[in-house]
């Protein structure tokens, strides 16, 4: 269609590669010498559905459907972009669009040679004028220009590095490497929210591990994540506590470990997870403190460092409920910790269940993997008493739907016993019950209202 309107157009950067890798491309992006509003009205005929959200950047879509007119994993889903060249303003967050007139000038502008490669159609044409076939082979991530130039014009490239560090395995080309440590400040001019979205991309990737690692050796983590290089506290002479950000890894990479397939409690890849996992101890740098017999205290990090992960993430523009969840992971994550010592009440453990909320089945895991220690007795202990503490948390549920723990008497009820109206002083009533629920198990209407009675009188 395209050729027949007197255009160019080539399948190019991911879905060649991912061919080339025997993997499958749900989207298929092309490149085309046809303007912005060529590309539009050729695709308008051909889809059923199109999108010119990224008209400013050249870049219309559409989804032609598999089936009836309605949307369907078959469907073909397809970007279209005009050849273009971009590059940053230094004063500016946003990158300068100009549009080009080749398919080899487009690919020089592509962040690495394993995405310059392109596919000519209707003929089939391979062209790689960068030889990223070979280095695809190789497994290695190298700029098609010069890699100061090509991290100059946008710097998200760098970070992009590690993502495809993570998601393919791939080595960064040494020149590159370099240029991303000399560069790395110039992160700063990149939107928050693209830095989100390769950071999250990278996380959910097959190995967030190998990508983090790239961030924090090339000094890119400590503009866009500070708080991951900063785990690496300075171990002293006595070893007097492990290395925070090795434990962070792995942490990271047993929660991955423990996540479940489609149908299970948490489906990976789990984002809320994975950045809980990361950032679960980055209150440990400022919580530090050596005492005097020899130890390493790190009191309450987990508050301190619920703070920093909200006020960090918050930052990167995650929205709110990412934010809330993995606060509230990192504030709860030390939760279990002497559980084995001393057996919990069953109001703690309705206390524990309530607390965590929807996020239970992820603190669940959170919690398990935490446990690094390479002493085999005190794993297999922290393990078995965790089971313990999962079995009571799934009998208390079966006796009292813990998922949804109420007061015996609702607000309506309340006002009714007491002869109040609505106000502070029911909320007061309703908490009370609440605790005494939470402390006694199930009472029934009447045993509450005598307690929340006598509650009253007390009170007055």
């Amino acid at each position: 269609m395209f050729r027949a309107a007197g255009h160019e157009l080539a399948l190019v950067g991911g879905p060649v590669r991912d061919a080339f890798l025997g993997r499958a491309s749900a989207d298929l992006d092309f490149t085309t010498s046809a303007t912005p509003d060529e590309t539009l009205a050729l695709l308008a005929r051909w889809g059923d559905a199109h999108w010119d959200i990224g008209k400013e950047f050249g870049t219309i879509g559409a989804r032609r459907f598999a089936g009836r007119r309605s949307r369907s994993a078959h469907d073909v889903v397809v970007e279209v972009t005009t050849y273009r060249t971009d590059e940053y303003d230094p004063a500016s967050r946003k990158p300068q669009v100009a549009f080009g007139d080749s398919l080899e000038g487009d690919l020089s502008r592509r962040d690495f040679t394993v995405n310059s490669m392109a596919v000519r159609l209707p003929d089939l044409a391979f062209v790689d004028p960068f030889d990223g076939l070979s280095d695809l082979a190789l497994g290695v991530l190298r700029t098609p220009v010069d890699p100061r130039q090509s991290f100059d014009d946008d710097p998200l490239r760098m970070m992009r590095a590690a993502r495809f560090a993570a998601q393919l395995g791939f080595a960064v080309d040494p020149a590159a490497r370099a240029a991303i440590v000399d560069m790395a400040d110039r992160i700063a001019i990149v939107s928050a929210e693209r830095v989100r979205d390769e950071l999250s991309k990278l996380l959910v990737s097959s190995s967030p591990r190998t990508g983090l690692q790239v961030l924090v050796d090339t000094g890119l983590a400590g503009h866009v994540l500070p708080e991951l290089p900063a785990l690496r506290l300075e171990i002293d002479e006595h070893h007097r506590h492990k290395d925070v950000y090795e434990h962070s890894l792995t942490v990271l990479d047993k929660a991955i470990a423990l996540e479940t397939g489609p149908d299970g409690a948490v489906p990976g890849p789990d984002l809320v997870l994975r950045l809980a996992a990361l950032l679960h101890d980055i209150g440990k740098p400022r919580t530090r403190r050596f005492e005097a017999g020899g130890g390493v205290s790190f009191h309450h990090h987990e508050m301190v460092g619920a703070k920093l992960v909200a006020k960090r993430l918050k930052e990167l523009r995650f929205d709110k409920a990412t934010v809330q969840a993995v606060s509230r992971l990192t504030e709860l994550h030390l939760r279990f910790h002497g559980y084995g010592e001393g057996a919990w009440t069953d109001s703690a453990v309705r206390r524990y269940v309530t607390d965590a909320g929807p996020l239970l089945e992820r603190l669940h895991r959170l919690t398990r993997s935490d446990c690094t220690t390479r002493n085999v007795r005190k794993a297999t202990r922290l393990s078995e008493a965790y089971d313990d503490l999962e079995r009571r948390i799934v009998v208390l549920q079966e006796q009292e739907e813990l998922d949804a723990v109420r007061p015996d008497l609702d607000g309506t009820q309340i006002m009714e016993l007491l002869g109040i109206t609505p106000g502070r002083e029911v909320g007061e009533a309703y908490k009370f019950l609440l605790e005494l629920r939470m402390e006694r198990g199930p009472l029934g209407p009447e045993a509450a209202g005598e307690e929340l009675l006598a509650w009253w009188a007390s009170r007055s």
